[in-house]
């Protein structure tokens, strides 16, 4: 049984200490153009609201973590504005959005879920506004980009995508790290009741 439920535990946290471990691991693809990407009904609220806020679909891309699922996100960037905008579904098929800003010194990023906030001023700014309407999160967004200097604008599925890459590699580190320790302590316990009981099992 002590086996059996370290196991268990290896298979939902084992992905999690990989990413403690190994942030810039994570695969980001370019999926589709936005003339062929497929919305998922249970986006077309949601996307239908970005649209009114003035952003434009560019389309999708992938994300995906050693030992995790691959997770799918639509992506838009506004028409005016340097933001870009990222629509998944979660867990219990609520829309979760991220908008990004980039600069040459870091991003701005904004949620309508629970994120670890996280700042360092003039580089880096994160958090989420839980629960809070796209175009609250859209204004909150905007009235931070300024303190990261002057940005780089994102206007294409790949400058989104080698943005997401450059997250991951620099700036989300110790986000990432943050968020998933308890993840890596999980793993190191199931790993310790695996070599003993793997150990007892040695005639």
């Amino acid at each position: 049984m002590v086996l059996l439920g370290a196991l268990i535990v290896l298979r939902f946290q084992a992905w999690r200490a990989w990413l403690f471990l190994r942030p810039e691991a994570v695969r980001v693809e370019v999926e589709t153009p936005a003339d062929v990407t497929q919305l998922p009904g249970e986006l077309d609220d949601a996307s239908g609201e970005l649209q009114k806020l003035g952003f434009t679909l560019l389309g999708a891309h992938s994300e995906k973590a050693p030992l995790a699922p691959e997770r799918i996100f639509l992506d838009y960037v506004h028409r005016t504005e340097p933001v870009v905008a990222s629509l998944r579904l979660g867990r219990d098929e609520q829309p979760l959005l991220e908008l990004l800003t980039q600069s040459e010194k870091g991003f701005v990023i904004t949620a309508n879920f629970k994120r670890i906030a996280r700042e360092e001023p003039g580089a880096y700014l994160s958090g989420g506004l839980d629960g809070a309407s796209f175009e609250r999160v859209l204004k909150a967004h905007l009235r931070r980009v300024p303190e990261i200097g002057p940005v780089k604008p994102l206007t294409t599925l790949d400058q989104r995508v080698d943005a997401a890459r450059a997250w991951y590699a620099r700036s989300g580190k110790p986000e990432l790290r943050q968020q998933h320790a308890v993840g890596l302590l999980w793993t190191l316990g199931a790993l310790g009741m695996v070599g003993a009981a793997s150990f007892r099992l040695i005639p």
